[in-house]
């Protein structure tokens, strides 16, 4: 009998050291439709300090950032390439990620491939699959609330209504 094994995923503490450590992160797959996830994604990150890129060939651009071809168009290598892209298409991400020296590959939710991700280990990146960068952006920095900000109240309960 075998037993299936999983890539390793990084850890809580290896998430909050690569969001912590980044400096550029590039939105593979980003659209420029509003009520996808990937835009919302991006209006979050370019918010932050991260130095944030689109690469989506079907886009010039996407929330006025240039949008690239590919990774290797990038002007820089990202420190983290975060796809938003269907399955079948994440071997060929993890491939041009390895391929610029990107050092992380960061699968977002709904999104897990364990050959692409033990590829990517193998060439010495760390792998985030099935989670959000921003949830977890939010989340290490005391932004996250259920409705996406920070209310100010650090509290476990909810607040009664008022009558």
């Amino acid at each position: 009998m075998t037993i299936a094994t999983r890539v390793p995923d990084a850890t809580a503490v290896e998430r909050l050291q690569i969001i912590q450590n980044a400096k550029s992160v590039a939105l593979v797959g980003v659209s420029n439709n509003p009520i996808r996830s990937s835009n919302f994604v991006a209006s979050y990150l370019v918010r932050t300090r991260f130095e944030t890129y689109a690469v989506n060939p079907a886009y010039d651009e996407v929330l006025g950032l240039k949008s690239y071809d590919t990774l290797a168009d990038l002007p820089e290598v990202p420190d983290i390439v975060d796809v938003f892209r269907r399955h079948d298409a994440i071997p060929d991400v993890v491939d041009q990620a390895i391929e610029v020296g990107a050092k992380v590959v960061w699968l977002q939710l709904g999104l897990r491939h364990d050959e692409a991700a033990q590829k990517a280990v193998d060439a010495g990146l760390l792998v985030v699959q099935d989670r959000c960068l921003k949830i977890e952006h939010a989340r290490f920095s005391g932004r996250l609330h259920l409705a996406g900000f920070n209310t100010g109240v650090i509290s476990s309960k909810r607040r009664r209504p008022i009558e």
